[in-house]
């Protein structure tokens, strides 16, 4: 019972750092890389599709990203989804070849999106925080309903505190890998 309070929680705190990282990766750093268009949909035949999905994108220097649609009555679609989406980017066409450069940071720049990128950890911290308070309320349940003794409850809540300090020290990590990308020139 305690281990499945435990592992539900160690779950959870998982896909809280994980969305943290995809958070993470919409945040543009000087360098050019695919996943800054995850985000983006394409209308393709009536539904939204993951760009991805459409085309094949590639990093043509450290600040080019290029797109091959596999259709080529896409480019249009692709174009029109890129420029749609919040992302700031101006794709230019060559044929079937639409090139995404990406504009160098200022200094302002970088300062916000490293704000935003606080924020995003934070975010994440809080999550971690709330599954913690989730986990140790079960347990407090338990203990009420005589269910564990209360060592069993203390050693439990000392559990999941350290797989709470785990977590929130692996979103600092990624934080801080998120700096040193962003501080880059």
């Amino acid at each position: 019972m305690i281990n499945d309070i435990l592992k539900d929680a160690e779950d959870r705190m998982g896909k809280a750092v994980s969305s943290v990282e995809i958070a993470f990766n919409k945040i543009r750093t000087g360098r050019a890389h695919p996943s800054l268009l995850d985000p983006v949909k394409v209308n393709y035949y009536g539904s939204e599709t993951p760009l991805s999905q459409v085309a094949n994108i590639t990093v043509e220097d450290a600040r080019t990203l290029g797109i091959s649609p596999w259709e080529g009555n896409m480019v249009p679609e692709i174009e029109k989804a890129i420029l749609k989406s919040d992302l700031g980017l101006n794709p230019s066409t060559t044929g079937n070849l639409i090139r995404i450069p990406l504009p160098a940071l200022t200094e302002e720049t970088r300062g916000n999106y490293f704000k935003q990128a606080k924020a995003e950890a934070e975010n994440g911290r809080i999550a971690i925080r709330n599954i913690r308070r989730d986990a140790n309320g079960t347990l407090k349940d338990l203990v009420k309903e005589k269910e564990i003794s209360e060592d069993d409850d203390r050693r439990a809540q000392d559990q999941v505190q350290k797989i709470t300090d785990k977590y929130v020290a692996q979103i600092e990590e990624r934080l801080a890998a998120k700096e040193k990308d962003l501080m880059e020139i």
